[in-house]
């Protein structure tokens, strides 16, 4: 199992829930990488890999939230859920 790390971010355009309207993450490793939300919330359900955010120094673990709208991914970090992926630059296509 892999463990990586997000550094961005693509979000729907017209979408007004906040949680719901991130569409891709990213990351810089190797040659940089873009996965869908389904893809990324597939594969840790499948535990094939892990995500994290590392913000201000501080790690935050992607996990799968079961929202009234679907799934949807949010950061987990000491104890507590957080919005640590809205505060993620936009990737760049």
């Amino acid at each position: 199992m892999a463990d990586v790390q997000v550094t961005c971010i693509t979000k729907h355009p017209n979408h007004l829930d906040p949680h719901q309207h991130i569409t891709h993450i990213g990351g810089t490793g190797g040659t940089g990488w873009r996965w869908t939300r389904e893809a990324v919330i597939s594969s840790i359900e499948g535990g094939s890999n892990s995500f994290y955010t590392l913000v201000s120094g501080k790690r935050a673990n992607l996990a799968v939230v079961d929202g009234p709208h679907g799934k949807y991914l949010r950061t987990h970090a000491d104890g507590s859920w957080n919005d640590n992926l809205l505060a993620l630059p936009e990737c760049r296509v």
